[in-house]
């Protein structure tokens, strides 16, 4: 499916996800998948594609994304939205979604403490990762993998200047290379990444996906993100 082979690393030497349960309600119950390594020096949330289209924690750019964040060292929770897989509830139009991914976060930080925290979506998740992220003090950077911007308005980065990657490939319908370069280029904190040939669902190239998604986390963990302890 890729166009290169994986970094030769075993999964057996990474921490393993385990189930966990992300309550937004009385009656709803999200299932996700939860990996907190010992001195983990940051958490990232990660946010499946629209629901209504397929899109489920499992879908492979989703699951790229934990695996670069997971080999990086970095407690990582993906999750099903409501209506979803094993989860409760229905669809609810990304409104609802945007409760499912917040709490997400409350669930992720009492999993791993005073760390730094990053919110990640893939497409509709992208939308989603930038409404909640741009208004959560805890959220200390973004990726926004694939976002529509032809369909989505992603206007409220403007109010969150931190380290952020937009990633796309080159040939996606949704996200036009011309409305991708206005935005990455309206943002100063936005780091643009194309890759080249890939389309909505980077089939065979989500090794590149991936180096794009290591480079940002990398950075922004050297950077020295501050601590919730220090807002």
């Amino acid at each position: 499916m890729d166009d290169r082979a994986p970094d030769p690393y075993s999964h057996a030497g990474m921490i393993s996800e385990r189930p966990a349960t992300v309550a937004v309600a009385r009656d709803i119950v999200l299932e996700g998948r939860l990996a907190v390594p010992a001195g983990a020096r940051a958490g990232v949330v990660i946010c499946h594609p629209h629901p209504l289209y397929g899109g489920d924690m499992d879908n492979p750019v989703v699951v790229r994304v934990q695996e670069v964040c997971a080999k990086l060292g970095l407690a990582t929770l993906r999750f099903n939205f409501r209506g979803v897989g094993g989860s409760g509830g229905t669809h609810g139009g990304g409104v609802a979604e945007q409760d499912d991914a917040r709490i997400a976060l409350d669930v992720l930080a009492q999993a791993t403490g005073e760390v730094p925290l990053a919110i990640a979506g893939y497409s509709f998740g992208a939308w989603v990762a930038a409404l909640v992220g741009c208004r959560d003090a805890r959220v200390s950077a973004l990726a926004l993998v694939a976002p529509p911007l032809a369909m989505y308005d992603f206007g409220g980065v403007e109010g969150k200047r931190v380290p952020t990657l937009a990633v796309a490939g080159s040939a996606d319908p949704y996200c036009p290379m011309s409305d991708f370069r206005r935005f990455t280029a309206r943002f100063a904190w936005v780091t643009p990444a194309v890759i080249e040939g890939a389309d909505h669902f980077f089939f065979g190239k989500l090794y590149p996906l991936g180096e794009a998604v290591g480079g940002w986390a990398r950075g922004w963990i050297t950077a020295g993100a501050p601590s919730r302890a220090s807002e």
